[in-house]
């Protein structure tokens, strides 16, 4: 009978954020290794699975801005899932790096690292550059789910080019 997957760096996380993560990171494990494995790198061989994958990660980004993480921190889980995108645009190379690089796992651990709900101060207001940062990180997530359909339409587009 399998065991229950347990992290070690867990704290507080919704149940919803923690199901999440485990299902896109870390949910399986691979037959006689202890090798863990989610649904985030199959999704990205698919056809429009990266779009899927990206509601994940912007759901995290969500959590951080309700949990009052500091901009810092909201750059760096933006890094992680920009290192997660273009690295794994990169046809086969990429389909690898995504079944070890697991961009949400990091970013569910930045969030719990930096914040308890009961730290947050009463009556924290969140600030218009708060929903700015989070628009900002939107957008650059979107770009780096649409920057491999691009890179194809272009190649596409110059390959099939009459000279």
């Amino acid at each position: 009978m399998p065991t229950e997957y347990v992290d070690p760096h867990r704290t507080d996380a919704p149940h919803w954020a923690e199901r999440l993560v485990r299902l896109l990171d870390d949910g399986f494990v691979i037959p006689g290794t202890s090798r863990r494995i989610g649904i985030d790198p199959l999704l990205g061989l698919l056809p429009g699975g990266d779009a899927v994958s990206a509601a994940g990660t912007l759901a995290l980004f969500w959590l951080a801005l309700q949990r009052g993480v500091p901009r810092p921190v909201l750059a760096r889980m933006a890094a992680n899932v920009a290192i997660d995108a273009l690295i794994g645009a990169v046809p086969v190379i990429g389909d690898l790096f995504d079944f070890g690089y697991k961009a949400n796992r990091r970013n569910l651990q930045l969030i719990e690292r930096v914040t308890v709900p009961s730290r947050r101060r009463e009556g924290q207001v969140r600030t218009f550059g708060d929903y700015v940062a989070i628009a900002l990180i939107g957008a650059m997530v979107l770009a780096a789910v649409t920057l491999p359909f691009v890179l194809v339409w272009l190649l596409v587009t110059f390959l099939t080019k009459p000279t």
